[in-house]
């Protein structure tokens, strides 16, 4: 039975294959300009984007913008027999924590929920996290002999998982995901933030650390302006970071700005991720998940404005644009100068953004329809 089920969801969720039969394939978002379906895919400048595309329940836009040296954001949906799974993985310290991530926590995920017989609950996302998370801290134990670097490589993680009529976000670090709601029917648009982010810049997670660290007067310390864990990091969950987590890898040779002076008798840091659940209604519009480098420029209010009052091809790369646009005001700059402006010195004005909207078509939801051909589309790995 367990194989039986195993080999069912594989299928439905396997990307597809190279025939053709469908374009939303591609496992490479916007190395080319072609259209597919409706759906564009193109290139401008360090932006690369989809405008339009179709997933299990409804429609969805995607785009990424590039800003370090490599890109250290990754992203996926995946769509099929059961339901959809979007990831945004905002690495930080390198890419290599969000590309394990993107590349394991999806099919950790379908591994236990396969277990489960098809059921997702808040439990099965808990151990995919808690399952990535081991897989992680076996590959930086394998390669601390010639690559100790590892250890001080993280990612923030932002999940969301549609499964029948219910909504599940699980979040780890400072991405976010806000609902676009309708307000009765006057035409409006309200936006309600649904994950919970864990940054030492939000006092309620200073409180979190403080009670977890009692006797710790140093858990959180205020560094140029900005509160972090130990003064070195910002977040307080995320997948690696294993420097932070275990005493082994707290040492030579990591670089010296990782090294804590005093011994760590607990993880500072932790894995478990916030989940909540929100069972879908007809109100509700469209998903907006996002890096921190897009609400860093604009509000939730704002997004969801720019998504209501425009069409719903381009989306992603609109709120994009948007977020670029701002950085550039701050600065006394003009966009198209901005544009100009090569990835690694980009990061002095902007962070990596990724941005994928999901728009909902409740026909489809309520009929417990499913994507068919399934859709696997994941961001670009080399920028």
């Amino acid at each position: 039975m367990l194989r039986g089920l195993m080999n069912l969801f594989s299928l439905c969720w396997k990307p597809f294959g190279p025939d053709g039969e469908n374009h939303e394939t591609n496992g490479v978002l916007g190395v080319g300009g072609g259209t597919t379906g409706g759906s564009r895919e193109g290139k401008d400048g360090l932006l690369w984007f989809r405008g339009i595309g179709k997933y299990g329940s409804g429609e969805f836009s995607m785009a990424v913008v590039q800003a370090n040296q490599v890109l250290e954001d990754q992203s996926q949906i995946e769509s099929g027999q059961f339901g959809t799974f979007v990831g945004i993985y905002d690495g930080h310290g390198g890419p290599e924590a969000a590309r394990y991530v993107c590349d394991h926590l999806f099919s950790n995920f379908g591994a236990i929920t396969a277990e489960s017989h098809g059921v997702v609950t808040a439990e099965t996302i808990q151990r995919a996290f808690r399952q990535t998370e081991e897989g992680f801290t076996t590959l930086v134990s394998e390669l601390w002999g010639s690559r100790p670097n590892m250890a001080t490589v993280g990612t923030c993680c932002l999940v969301g998982v549609i499964y029948q009529q219910t909504l599940f976000i699980a979040s780890l670090g400072d991405s976010r995901v806000v609902l676009g709601k309708k307000v009765g029917n006057t035409g409006g648009i309200a936006a309600m933030q649904l994950s919970t982010e864990h940054n030492a810049n939000i006092e309620a997670i200073r409180h979190e650390l403080e009670e977890l660290h009692p006797n710790d007067r140093q858990i959180v310390v205020l560094k140029h302006g900005v509160w972090r864990v130990k003064g070195i990091i910002q977040v307080s969950r995320s997948i690696g970071d294993l420097y932070m987590k275990h005493a082994q890898y707290n040492r030579e040779p990591i670089n010296a700005k990782f090294r804590l002076p005093e011994p760590m008798n607990m993880p500072l840091l932790s894995a478990n991720p916030t989940i909540i659940s929100h069972p879908l209604h007809p109100s509700d519009s469209f998903l907006i998940f996002a890096s921190d480098g897009l609400w860093e420029h604009l509000s939730n209010e704002k997004a969801v404005d720019i998504v209501h009052s425009h069409p719903c091809a381009g989306s992603a790369k609109r709120l994009v644009k948007a977020a670029l646009q701002e950085a550039a005001r701050k600065r006394e700059m003009r966009y198209s100068d901005l544009q100009k402006i090569d990835k690694k010195v980009r990061r002095h004005f902007h962070d990596d953004i990724t941005v994928i909207v999901l728009f909902f078509n409740h026909d489809l939801i309520s009929r417990g329809a499913v994507q068919d051909p399934p859709v696997s589309i994941r961001s670009a790995l080399e920028h």
